[in-house]
């Protein structure tokens, strides 16, 4: 990664950004702000057979320069690649997923971030609920941000647990510590969460993006549009108005056309 010349113009203006970025605590917000609100959760190459390539040049052209986004390996890891480039100190850490009540394996990139001592941990690939903001380590009282309420806490097995709070009560995200992750890792723990017939990202359309107090989710057919306390739900068409939605509230565009199923649960044809 260190040999890759990141496009940091490109990158900002990918994400809508214009300031002059320092490894600051605040740079670090407003910088995980811009990318989460800007590109979007999405597993539509999976599908469509592609397979996720995590070649540095590679990512950066698929979610900067062809406008598409990824899931946690790819948008964390074009966040990582960003940190490092405007100086911030930061390293990759991989997570176990917990949203089903059983922890699976170590299939969940995040960030940790390093700044004057003080260590954050920053998550831009999580779908819908992805902590919205980055969240100090030491923190112990929960932060909330933009509607949503998380908290980070200590357990006996899996080190550090995300949480967010819902309906009332709190709900286990995923786990991690604090362990040396390296390259080989990040592509056993892509390969499978990629590649397993038994993974959500190979049986499941996905997309989401957030909006100001709410945001926008895709699940196969039916796409949820949350606002404050408003929540629509609509089944979207096959076909073009399918590709319309995807354009129109996640702001994807595929080289691809609508067809006949290639694998799984996809829909779209391999150009």
């Amino acid at each position: 990664m260190s040999q890759y010349k990141f496009d940091c113009d490109a990158y900002l203006q990918r994400i809508k950004y214009s300031h002059q970025i320092y490894p600051t605590e605040k740079d670090l917000k407003d910088l995980h702000r811009a990318q989460f609100y800007t590109i979007p959760f999405e597993n539509f190459d999976i599908l469509l057979g592609r397979g996720v390539n995590l070649e540095p040049g590679q990512l950066f052209n698929k979610l900067v320069h062809k406008r598409r986004g990824g899931y946690c390996f790819e948008l964390n890891g074009l966040f990582l690649m960003a940190l490092r480039a405007f100086g911030f100190d930061a390293c990759p850490l991989l997570g176990r997923v917990h949203i089903t009540g059983t922890p699976s394996g170590r299939g969940h990139q995040l960030t940790l971030i390093t700044i004057q001592g003080k260590q954050w941990i920053a998550d831009v690939g999580f779908g819908s609920d992805t902590p919205r903001t980055p969240i100090a380590l030491d923190q112990r009282r929960p932060v909330i941000h933009d509607g949503q309420k998380f908290r980070l806490i200590n357990t006996t097995n899996f080190g550090f647990m995300a949480q967010t709070f819902k309906g009332g009560h709190w709900e286990n995200l995923y786990s991690f510590d604090l362990g040396y992750v390296c390259p080989a890792d990040i592509k056993y723990g892509n390969h499978f969460t990629s590649t397993h017939p038994d993974a959500l990202f190979t049986n499941a359309r996905l997309a989401a993006l957030p909006v100001q107090n709410g945001g926008y989710t895709l699940f196969n057919n039916t796409l949820k549009i949350t606002i404050g306390e408003k929540e629509t739900i609509q089944e979207l068409a096959e076909g073009q108005p399918y590709l319309d939605a995807l354009k129109t509230y996640f702001g994807i565009e595929l080289d691809a056309p609508y067809g006949v199923p290639t694998c799984h649960c996809s829909k779209f044809q391999r150009p």
